[in-house]
């Protein structure tokens, strides 16, 4: 009875030996990470094997999908005494074991070049038949903040309100915003108002004892950028003399175009004046005054003279049969162009003296006239 106990006492202790020393996932570090981007992360995964392990050894490192509906993505393995790195194309190059040689007890791999779409739970695996062991390690990568923009809103003027803004375009949420003066008592007013996660800092009332230089800092986890804004608050302007300024600007301006108006209207009407003076006809203006005639013409208006004075049915004939050059030209004549020469005169047919009498003729004296028209 002593000997059965015993033996059974025995098989019982063998027993819970091989389990408790059979495969296991020893490491004992975090399960949950935070890195910055492009940096680098070490996931850890140490095991042990026992002597009823003695299938061969495989080792599993998958990312799990965060949605059911999807599969897990497997990021590096180790199988048959080979590595095989290039299994997920967004790690591929930059997830490698930690150990050149896994069986000897390392399973943990490196991580470089971290950027945000690395975040997610990953999951080792190391399998060794009969005994198979995970271990799940959530990892969260971060983005720095980048370098904040400070810029102040609306008009710096003394007795109003004057917001600073600090805003940093990038960065893992939540980032948080603080503000702080490093000029003069480095105190902020008393009138701030801080929101350290919209990054504004609203000053009420602002006084010229607000000026200085103030300093915003974006952080988070894994990461701080500040930048810099020097502030100046001014007193208000003279509204009234501006407003009288611009009154006086404007009725400058008024004068001045009225000015352009009536010389542009006054010029108008005088060239409008002088053209309808040079149609007018003046009653008050002397003729031209007549040419000089030369000898000759006087000669042949006095010999014309005579021959109208003696002038009978007798003598009729010859004159009428004297050379044209003894007849006084007429205006349209005289003011002919020389260029033109003159057409040659009708000729006159010959009539008698008898029958221009028979005929009922009668002998006429014709005044002489000058070439402007007046009677000599």
């Amino acid at each position: 009875m002593d000997f059965s106990i015993s033996h059974l006492c025995s098989v019982l202790l063998i027993l819970i030996a091989g389990v408790a020393h059979g495969l296991e996932i020893t490491s004992q570090g975090p399960t949950s990470i935070e890195k910055a981007s492009s940096e680098s992360v070490k996931l850890d995964c140490q095991f042990s094997l026992a002597p009823e392990d003695s299938g061969p050894l495989d080792i599993e490192w998958s990312l799990l999908a965060s949605d059911n509906q999807k599969e897990d993505k497997v990021v590096i393995l180790y199988s048959g005494d080979r590595a095989y790195e290039d299994y997920y194309p967004a790690v591929k190059g930059r997830a490698h074991f930690n150990s050149a040689d896994p069986k000897n007890g390392d399973a943990s791999i490196n991580l470089t070049g971290l950027r945000s779409s690395d975040t997610g739970t990953y999951q080792c695996k190391v399998k060794k038949a009969p005994g198979i062991r995970s271990r799940k390690m959530l990892l969260t990568v971060m983005v720095r903040p980048s370098k904040p923009r400070c810029s102040a809103d609306g008009p710096t003027l003394e007795g109003t309100d004057v917001v600073l803004r600090c805003t940093s375009s990038e960065g893992t949420k939540p980032l948080q915003y603080t503000w702080e003066k490093t000029s003069n008592n480095k105190l902020l007013p008393a009138s701030a108002v801080l929101d350290p996660v919209g990054g504004t800092m609203n000053v009420r009332n602002a006084s010229t004892s607000s000026s200085g230089t103030y300093r915003c800092t974006a952080k988070n986890h894994v990461g701080m950028e500040e930048c810099i804004l020097q502030l100046g608050i001014t007193p208000p302007p003279n509204t009234a003399g501006i407003i009288a300024g611009a009154i006086i600007a404007v009725l400058l301006a008024l004068i001045i175009i009225a000015i352009i108006l009536f010389c542009c209207c006054r010029a108008r009407n005088r060239k409008k004046y002088e053209k309808e003076i040079s149609y007018e006809i003046r009653e008050d203006v002397p003729p031209p005054k007549s040419r000089v005639s030369t000898a000759r013409s006087f000669t042949s208006v006095g010999s014309q003279r005579s021959s109208l004075g003696s002038m009978s049915p007798s003598n009729l004939h010859e004159y009428a049969l004297k050379p044209q050059y003894d007849k006084i030209p007429s205006v349209e004549e005289y003011e002919r162009p020389p260029s033109h020469a003159p057409l040659p005169p009708p000729v006159a047919s010959k009539m008698a003296g008898p029958n221009l009498s028979r005929m009922g003729a009668i002998a006429v004296m014709i005044p002489a006239q000058n070439r402007d028209g007046s009677i000599v």
